[in-house]
């Protein structure tokens, strides 16, 4: 059972995986190697299950995963423990780790953390990636919540819908007027497919999504520019590079300065985000969920159908 395990190895392993080496790892620990190596091959054999591979730097296998998680649940509970027994070191911080897609990092979340009472001093490890594959840190227990897009609830998890967050299919005037068919009459859906387009990256579905929605596939002779940050992307966008989806928060105020223009008005993709967090009765991971939640309500757009795909 999980709860017989020696909690020195479970403590060593996540070390381990946390440093990356069993070198690193003795230093961190104030161990040897050697005492890194057998505390984990005892584990293993207590488990009956191999929990590392050997790789550089190492990487828990499935099993390892599960180990894993069970030693960052114990870690936070020790850390909330300590706090709530007055046995915590001057201004020692609670730390919480997060992954969270770009844009609402760009956009929403980081205001949601500025609600979370200060004097709870907590310090944030956020991590970037991609909704659709921050449920995959969480599962991996790298990460005690995170901003997906998945509605389906981690093993040990809850989850709680934030909204949606709108996108817009955006240019330059410029732009539009030269590849678009802006002013000429030429219906949108007839040019746009082989116009330049910025993407976040190579999962980024969100451009491809607004071109099914006009009954369009991906074009052959597109010219895709490839930024692979928030800012970084409306820029791309303002600078004439391509046309591109931007979540509305950014795009609005660009559009009222004449700095972009609406591709298509009426045309919009929306994708739906979920917060999920360990079922864990933490104080800290409370207060930053209800900040969360309070600051989606304001910031997202609750109960909309959507059309999209993701975005990182």
């Amino acid at each position: 059972m999980m709860s017989e395990l020696p909690l020195d190895q479970v403590r060593t392993l996540l070390a381990v995986v946390d440093e990356g080496t069993f070198d690193a790892a003795a230093s961190a620990l104030h161990v040897t190697p050697s005492a890194v190596s057998q505390r984990v091959k005892a584990l293993e054999q207590r488990t009956g299950r191999v929990l590392l591979l050997r790789t550089k730097p190492v990487r828990p296998t499935e099993s390892g995963e599960v180990v894993v998680r069970f030693a960052r649940r114990l870690a936070r509970l020790e850390q909330d423990t300590r706090s709530a027994l007055g046995m915590s070191g001057p201004g020692e911080p609670t730390r919480l780790t997060i992954a969270v897609n770009s844009d609402s990092l760009a956009t929403w979340f980081l205001p949601a953390l500025g609600r979370v009472p200060e004097e709870l001093g907590i310090g944030y490890e956020l991590r970037r990636e991609d909704q659709d594959h921050t449920a995959a840190l969480l599962r991996e227990g790298v990460v005690m919540a995170a901003v997906t897009s998945s509605p389906e609830a981690v093993s040990g998890c809850s989850v709680r819908s934030l909204g949606r967050m709108r996108y817009l299919p955006v240019a330059t005037g410029a732009f539009a007027g030269r590849w678009l068919g802006r002013g000429t009459g030429v219906p949108l859906r007839d040019l746009i497919a082989d116009a330049p387009v910025v993407d976040f990256d190579r999962r980024d579905d969100l451009q491809d999504a607004f071109l099914r929605a006009l009954g369009r596939g991906r074009g052959e002779r597109a010219r895709r520019h490839f930024v692979p940050t928030s800012e970084g992307f409306v820029d791309a966008v303002v600078a004439g590079m391509g046309w591109g989806m931007l979540p509305e928060t950014q795009a609005r105020p660009l559009l009222a300065r004449g700095r972009l223009v609406g591709l298509a008005p009426d045309r919009h993709v929306d994708v739906p985000l979920y917060w999920q967090q360990w079922k864990l009765d933490s104080p800290a991971l409370a207060a930053v969920a209800a900040a969360v939640l309070a600051e989606a309500a304001e910031a997202l757009d609750v109960d909309r159908p959507g059309n999209g795909g993701p975005r990182a």
